[in-house]
């Protein structure tokens, strides 16, 4: 049992295809933000329901970044991903964060990071400031 543990640890399982495409997207995208002159606060934060790939703050702004990567060739656009539902959880997740530092009137705004890929290299980098407001549920809603 302790053998079988030990290799598992020394050589733990490759990640999903998938998943990987997520790391080297958000790593390209977090390095395509700080090269424009955002400032590194977080990563994947998770809370409230929600998860915020990477927090930015930008002059006197937070901006949270929803980073969407996809192969080259498909249809839609990834920013297309980010429909109603997850708009919802994004801002949830960003409520919580706002409360969990204790700025909640800080200025905010939700930016989502498109990432192409060309035979798992990075290809494109698309940055859509300000992609869709912060949804603040009022009581009785949903």
């Amino acid at each position: 049992m302790i053998a079988s543990w030990l290799r598992r640890w020394l050589n733990p399982p490759a990640l999903p295809i998938h998943l990987q495409r997520g790391q080297r997207g958000e790593k390209a995208a977090r390095e395509h933000l700080e090269s424009a002159g955002l400032r590194f606060l977080a990563a994947n934060y998770r809370g409230g329901g929600g998860e915020i790939d990477l927090v930015f703050e930008d002059a006197h702004c937070l901006a949270f970044i929803e980073v969407k990567t996809r192969s080259a060739g498909q249809w839609l656009r990834p920013a297309a991903a980010v429909n109603r539902r997850k708009r919802r959880l994004i801002s949830q997740a960003v409520l919580h964060y706002l409360r969990a530092i204790n700025k909640p009137q800080v200025r905010v705004r939700i930016d989502i990071v498109e990432v192409i890929l060309t035979n798992d290299q990075v290809s494109e980098i698309r940055y859509l400031p300000n992609a869709f407001p912060l949804h603040e549920e009022r009581p009785g809603q949903y």
